[in-house]
């Protein structure tokens, strides 16, 4: 279990790197981390760039990759938790039910906001992996307290974007059907199956029903998402925006991640290490 989340955290530290490269190539924030509400903020090339550095060295950190005895992994989680949840009801949560009005109507309106959710919903999980350190042992403050308290709404918010996309399969099947490989064949049956599975998995996550085996098994559908899908997508546009395809298919991979630290952190007995 170790392992596995330790390779979770790989994942989504890779997936949140890749979130702040993009920025730097397009030179302006993605629309599920910053809606086009406000637009000063995409006025001025220097903010998404500026964003995009941040992310770029917390994913690092976070992924494992680069280690500084200086700084709190687990910190730096719960900060870059809280950061994508003040976006999302500073801005996106307005930009949906105000500025924007007409999407809030229809389930696509929500994807933007639902992936955000999740990186939060991420980042908070990835925070409950590790165990306090020595850099945070006995200097522990107020916010960071009142952070900690988030952890547990880490898996609910990453469900709910599972559980969107599982709706997503009923409300656009036509749509949805276009992505099954044409090799697997049934592609509306695959598409139904496959979004109640995402429904299902999301509701179990959430209550807590078996939650360590269906967290593995989401993060193993998620993977043959990554390989079935979204690689040859990526393959086949890799300079379409900016590269959105090849991160896209990181993301997935992001999603897998999370998954994988739900499942790993589910045996309250086990510690794991940084």
């Amino acid at each position: 279990m170790q392992d596995l989340a330790k390779i979770g955290r790989l994942l989504y530290g890779i997936g949140i790197a890749a979130l702040g490269v993009h920025q730097l190539i397009i030179k302006d924030f993605r629309p599920e981390i910053l809606p086009p509400f406000p637009t000063w903020a995409h006025s001025y090339t220097i903010i998404p760039i500026f964003a995009g550095i941040a992310l770029i060295i917390a994913g690092i950190i976070i992924s494992g990759l680069l280690k500084i005895k200086t700084i709190s992994t687990k910190n730096i989680c719960l900060y870059l938790g809280f950061c994508f949840l003040i976006l999302i009801i500073g801005f996106q949560l307005l930009n949906i039910l105000i500025i924007s009005s007409n999407n809030a109507s229809r389930l696509d309106g929500w994807f933007g906001l639902g992936e955000e959710l999740a990186y939060c919903g991420g980042a908070f999980v990835m925070a409950g992996s590790f165990p306090a350190n020595n850099v945070s042992s006995g200097k522990k403050n107020f916010f960071i307290s009142f952070l900690e308290k988030l952890i547990p709404a880490g898996r609910i918010f990453y469900s709910l974007l599972i559980i969107l996309f599982g709706c997503s399969h009923f409300v656009f099947p036509d749509f949805v059907s276009t992505m099954v490989p044409k090799w697997l064949g049934l592609p509306m049956f695959w598409t139904y199956f496959v979004g109640s599975l995402l429904i299902a998995s999301g509701i179990a996550i959430i209550f807590k029903i078996w939650t360590k085996t269906i967290a593995l098994l989401l993060a193993i559908m998620l993977f043959l998402f990554f390989l079935f899908f979204h690689v040859p997508d990526a393959i086949a546009h890799p300079k379409e925006s900016g590269g959105a395809e090849i991160v896209r298919a990181i993301v997935a991979l992001l999603f897998c991640g999370i998954a994988l630290v739900i499942s790993s952190i589910n045996n309250p007995k086990k510690i794991i290490s940084e």
